[in-house]
């Protein structure tokens, strides 16, 4: 969690014109509201080991939000930093409402229902390679500390455990502890011996294990409470721009929860459960943006990748692994010296966990008829379209410095440029859209695209299974059925 958890606000903080001081705080809000989150998602949304995280989607209008024009003249630091995170709390807080509709009134649960494997593949494997940037990109800017872990992460998961062979399944299980550990020492004698004295800032930044500033500007005991940044502002064009983020990370998160079922050993999730999830992340998000983290809530896809990695699909698991990250939220300093971990390290570990969830949607292509043009053409298309498209907006932002749709008003650019910046946004809609439209009742074509082999799952109570795995705790299920 602590990767997410500490990009975001180390990205978004300085911006806004916070310190050490108020990145520390929100760091802190983040993985508080994460942990609380993860809590409700797993008793009460779709009930699997799915940890709820930050999410990158609301970065963009965040952002466009700090650039705001009536938060330009203000000259104190720390006052612009309250004033923007009051705006981006607002914005949230509308933003969090279409989530908690499409999810709690069964409208999403009807778009799920026509989902096929070959429609669900684009979507969940673009959920994990879609975030190359954020693998070898951050490992190379601290190369002698970043590619250490990768390496060691490979020798402990993959090689090991079949080395040298112990009872329980201890190397592959405890390889991320092992390795972080081994590459986190490292680079502490690295930073001790003085070996980035006369490195360029940026290198120290990235390298050093004492740069982060977290540690001093930590308090002791640190308890989060809602809008303790003030009373929330809202702007309608702001809020419109967030909706548009929320909606795509919930397809995103869509995506990632039917990776986590698989990788649960758990049976294909129902569209009415998947639902339910989608509303208690609303209601997650609402949480953030209470509380006042800068960002929304979805699911954490490097810890989806992590159950496959250590074969632990255990709800117990996550949910006392959410008790830890409130306590270290809550206890500053001993979360602080956590988040201190020099970033290429996540990055090294995303490497493999992202490439995890790509993996596990072209999993489902082994329900599809690969030998059928029709599933080619949806497949190879869809997967191109998701990764060109993103491109040419990321490209244009990065030259001109905001996106192709450029007018003047800011919202509306926001509405258009982050959804088809999202690759995984953008291959589901074409996947979706042509697997529903080319010859759909074709009953050969039923079959070529799976569709088959998820009837059963497309209602709660077709499967006798889903009782175990998704029915809610103290009978709660006598008050909100799934159907």
């Amino acid at each position: 969690m602590l990767g997410t958890s500490v990009i975001i606000p180390s990205a978004l903080v300085p911006q806004m014109g916070g310190g050490n001081e108020e990145k520390a705080r929100v760091i802190q809000t983040l993985l508080f509201v994460a942990g609380i989150n993860t809590l409700c998602q797993s008793f009460f949304g779709t009930r699997l080991p799915a940890v709820m995280g930050g999410s990158y989607t609301i970065v963009a209008p965040t952002i466009s939000i700090i650039m705001a024009g009536r938060y330009s003249n203000e000259t104190d630091p720390h006052e612009k930093f309250l004033r923007t995170m009051r705006g981006t709390q607002g914005a949230l807080i509308i933003a969090s409402t279409i989530q908690i509709i499409l999810g709690f009134s069964g409208l999403w649960r009807n778009v799920v229902r026509l989902l096929s494997p070959l429609s669900a593949v684009p979507l969940i494997s673009l959920a994990g390679f879609g975030l190359y940037e954020l693998g070898f990109p951050g490992v190379a800017k601290c190369v002698e500390v970043g590619l250490p872990e990768i390496i060691l992460m490979l020798i402990f998961s993959q090689y090991l455990p079949h080395a040298i062979h112990v009872a329980k399944p201890v190397f592959d299980r405890f390889s991320v502890i092992f390795t972080i550990a081994i590459v986190w020492l490292y680079a502490y004698i690295l930073t001790a011996s003085g070996a980035y004295k006369n490195a360029r800032t940026k290198t120290q930044i990235h390298c050093r294990v004492d740069r982060s500033g977290l540690i001093s500007g930590a308090p002791w005991i640190n308890v989060p409470y809602p809008f303790q940044w003030g009373a929330p502002t809202f702007d309608a064009g702001e809020c419109f721009a967030m909706m548009m983020a929320s909606f795509v990370a919930l397809v995103e998160s869509t995506g990632t929860f039917i990776a986590v079922s698989r990788y649960a050993s758990a049976t294909m999730i129902p569209p009415s459960v998947l639902g339910r999830g989608i509303g208690w992340q609303g209601i997650g998000t609402l949480l953030g943006a209470f509380f006042g983290t800068a960002n929304g809530t979805a699911v954490s896809v490097e810890n989806a990748g992590l159950l496959a990695l250590t074969h632990v699909g255990s709800r117990r698991v996550v949910q006392i692994s959410a008790g830890f990250m409130i306590f270290f939220s809550i206890l500053g300093k001993f979360g602080a010296i956590f988040a201190s971990i020099p970033l290429p390290i996540f990055a090294a570990l995303y490497c493999i966990f992202f490439a995890y969830i790509g993996a596990c949607g072209l999993s489902f292509l082994q329900f599809c008829n690969l030998n059928s043009f029709r599933t080619k053409f949806i497949m190879g298309f869809s997967f191109f379209m998701g990764l060109s498209v993103p491109q040419y907006f990321n490209e244009y932002t990065s030259v001109a410095g905001y996106g192709p749709v450029h007018t003047g008003a800011r919202w509306f650019n926001d509405m258009i440029n982050v959804p088809f910046s999202s690759k995984a946004f953008v291959a589901v809609l074409v996947a979706f859209f042509l697997d529903n439209t080319i010859q759909r009742r074709d009953t050969s074509v039923r079959r070529d695209r799976g569709y088959h082999w998820w009837d059963k799952f497309r209602s709660f109570k077709t499967d006798s299974r889903s009782e175990e795995f998704y029915s809610l705790p103290f009978n709660l299920n006598k008050f909100f059925p799934s159907v």
